[in-house]
């Protein structure tokens, strides 16, 4: 998936129950990258947008994909669109923002299947969170876009999903879909919520809208967001996060 993927487990002690959990994670999530990666020249991904592969002939996981894809463009109201411009302006197929929130949910029922109960899992800093009955929460950190060394906020989280878009690791790589341009207005979206796959979704849409993210994002339900905007301002929509700087409530 072109990122760092890692699992850390609270337990007792090290089992080889749990290491062969973590095991079959990492190997679901290679085989996620064979078939989505938009690196590999040989993923179904890849052989799609060359037209070597028909939709009806891809992998059913490719095409739940496709149709979450669609799902996530109609609950944006297009500001999250897996049809992006390539080469010579032809649109070609990159679910990435979606797929990696998708693909670690899937890698986490994986791992409650097997009776690991207490785990984070960070893909790229888009994190899956699950908490044990006896143990504490988990903090994850929201690093600050103009400083990454730097955290804005720690928040506690027990069970559910952390997912932040913007330019602090990547440069200004999203775009607003009906202008084909950047959004300058935000720098970053960090949304919390009970699923990852959709988490990362209205992050990377809420910073898609730019200056309009901020009240759409404090409309949706079961999710809270922190926005820093280009001047290093926060805000936090109703339920917001604990921030080490004052946050605008919205």
């Amino acid at each position: 998936m072109g990122m760092p993927i890692s699992v850390q487990v609270r337990a007792e002690a090290h089992t080889p129950a749990v290491a062969s959990a973590v095991a079959v994670v990492f190997d679901e999530l290679r085989a996620v990258d064979r078939l989505f990666s938009t690196y590999r020249p040989d993923s179904q991904v890849s052989e799609l947008n060359r037209g070597r592969l028909s939709i009806a002939d891809s992998d059913p996981l490719v095409r739940e994909v496709l149709k979450l894809c669609e799902e996530a463009r109609r609950r944006t109201d297009g500001y999250f669109d897996a049809m992006l411009p390539g080469p010579e302006g032809r649109l070609r197929f990159d679910p990435s923002g979606l797929v990696k929130g998708w693909a670690v949910e899937r890698a986490g029922r994986l791992l409650a299947e097997r009776e690991v109960t207490d785990f984070s899992l960070n893909a790229g800093g888009d994190i899956l969170l699950r908490t044990g009955s006896d143990q504490p929460d988990w903090r994850v950190g929201v690093e600050d876009p103009a400083a990454p060394d730097h955290l804005l906020a720690a928040l506690p989280i027990r069970t559910g999903a952390v997912a932040t878009s913007g330019t602090g690791r990547r440069g200004a790589h999203i775009l607003d879909p009906y202008t084909g341009r950047s959004p300058v207005e935000v720098a970053s979206v960090t949304v919390v919520g009970p699923s990852l796959t959709w988490a990362d979704v209205y992050a990377t849409a809420a910073v898609a809208r730019g200056a309009g993210g901020i009240r759409w994002l404090a409309d949706l339900t079961g999710y809270r967001a922190l926005i820093v905007d280009a001047t290093g301002a926060l805000t936090a929509t109703a339920g917001g996060m604990a921030a080490e700087r004052q946050a605008t409530l919205c």
